[in-house]
């Protein structure tokens, strides 16, 4: 996690949430009206967003003291408790759908995850998130993947090169695309192409391709390109595979498959606050 953006995610999300203060909560809690809160789950699930959580009920108020019960990547059975939270009542209630909703969304990504990385226990073949993530919260869902078992592909476009379809099209060329983004790109770069058909396989081998992505092929397909690519490149296989096509793509000589739905569309874990008196 970045812990600048972080606190920057959180000051965004509280001033949207309780930028005009909390009406209710003031109206009815007196300032030394103190109470204690339990987060817990309400359903088996990998939960995440635990320090976040707690950086949020601190943010609110300093004084809030916050005990976690669990670790970030912890597989939790439903009615665990994962939080505890003591302090103003006030402070509390101003705090908890913040503190919910980045745990639910990380705790969902992170359960969602482990599903995927269960599914091809024993292939070899690692399951990595894309780029398909929310503005501004890729550092905490790349995370909450990682929390589940699973691995990242690039944080973003700098980080290596992926030559697709549009480059290839606006260059010209496959090869002439290789061709330049060799020339420029950092040594440490990996240069990755996508390729479409079996031909395109072929022209990336010919190029010079470090990985080779191969995008919305069938299994019988996939299997036909690792013949050709025999061990020369790496392998990602990405598009068109869900949960119930998995271990169809997870074949011999498949490095990584690649899962937009680790983070896309993923529902939210369900958890809850419980205030109890002090």
């Amino acid at each position: 996690m970045n812990d600048i953006r972080t606190a920057h995610l959180i000051d965004l999300a509280l001033e949207e949430d309780a930028g005009l203060g909390d009406l209710t909560s003031r109206a009815i809690f007196p300032a030394k009206h103190r109470s204690r809160a339990v987060i817990d789950a309400q359903q088996d699930l990998v939960i995440c967003g635990l320090e976040v959580a707690a950086a949020v009920f601190t943010r609110v108020d300093p004084a809030l003291k916050v005990k976690l019960l669990a670790s970030d990547g912890d597989w939790v059975k439903k009615d665990a408790i994962v939080l505890r939270v003591a302090g103003s009542t006030a402070a509390l209630l101003t705090a908890e759908r913040t503190a919910l909703n980045f745990m639910q969304r990380l705790s969902g990504i992170a359960t969602q995850a482990r599903r995927f990385a269960d599914a091809v226990s024993g292939t070899g073949v690692r399951i990595v998130d894309t780029r398909k993530t929310t503005p501004g919260f890729r550092a905490l869902e790349k995370y909450a993947v990682r929390c589940g078992g699973c691995f990242n592909h690039r944080s973003s476009l700098g980080e290596h090169v992926l030559i697709k379809d549009n480059h290839i099209a606006a260059a010209g060329s496959l090869a002439r695309a290789v061709r330049l983004c060799a020339a420029a790109a950092p040594h440490t770069a990996k240069i990755e192409v996508e390729a479409k058909s079996l031909a395109e396989v072929k022209a990336a081998l010919r190029a010079g391709a470090e990985v080779i992505l191969l995008d919305n092929m069938t299994p019988k397909q996939v299997c036909a390109a690792v013949l050709i690519i025999k061990g020369r490149s790496r392998v990602e296989v990405s598009g068109g595979v869900t949960f119930a096509t998995l271990r169809d793509y997870a074949l011999p000589g498949v490095d990584v498959i690649s899962i937009g739905a680790l983070t896309h569309s993923v529902m939210a874990a369900n958890l809850s606050l419980n205030l109890r008196g002090e």
